[in-house]
């Protein structure tokens, strides 16, 4: 299952803690490394029906089956910088 590291941890409430709902939304991470836009990573109000939730502390990442899939051994880290968030992943050892 994706892991999330503490700095995603805090990004991805950040940015949630942004939305109407904060209770229920996510980030949503869909797409492959295969495809030619590779990953996008949306605001979500809530998890689709068939998404895989990933919920590390207080934060939620919602995950079609296509990215569950290929994100299995991933890390996802994050860091802020003066033009936004960047997100990044790792392979867990």
């Amino acid at each position: 299952m994706l892991t999330l590291t503490e700095n995603a941890q805090t990004a991805v409430r950040s940015i949630v803690d942004q939305t109407p709902d904060p209770a229920t939304a996510g980030l949503r991470i869909a797409g492959t490394s295969a495809s030619s836009e590779g990953y996008t990573l949306t605001l979500a109000p809530e998890p689709q029906t068939a998404d895989a939730v990933v919920e590390s502390g207080e934060a939620r990442v919602f995950l079609p089956a296509d990215a569950a899939a290929e994100l299995d051994d991933k890390i996802l880290d994050a860091q802020v910088t003066p033009d936004g968030v960047r997100f990044a992943l790792a392979v867990q050892a």
